[in-house]
């Protein structure tokens, strides 16, 4: 069974920045990529962004801009720069892993936006 543990949430104004991480108790090299989702209240979980083995990133157009993954597989661990933050980014973020067979994830982190 992967394990995956989120940190770095909290509370922040808008226009603050917070930097997420997610380690994962296995080489996250064997996975086809490493994704962050998050879950705002009464909404269903969508998928921010994702990197690929390959290092091809991919985000949700609401972050764009604004969000960076990255990676340290040395470390296996994946992190979530986020800067400018919006009050519709508050929720519950998720780290998961995807493919090749099946995908694990966190239990998440709460990333709070508020004046």
């Amino acid at each position: 069974q992967v394990q995956l543990v989120e940190s770095g949430g909290g509370l922040v104004q808008p226009g603050g920045s917070l930097r997420l991480s997610c380690t994962v108790s296995e080489n996250i090299f064997r996975f086809n990529a490493m994704a962050w989702h998050r879950q705002a209240p009464g909404k269903e979980r969508e998928l921010v962004a994702s990197i690929a083995r390959n290092a091809i990133t991919r985000y949700a157009d609401s972050v764009k801009g604004r969000f960076t993954i990255s990676t340290e597989y040395s470390k296996r661990t994946v992190f979530l720069q986020m800067d400018s933050l919006k009050p519709e980014d508050t929720g519950v973020y998720y780290c998961s892993t995807l493919g090749p067979f099946k995908d694990y994830s966190g239990r998440g982190t709460q990333v709070t936006v508020s004046s």
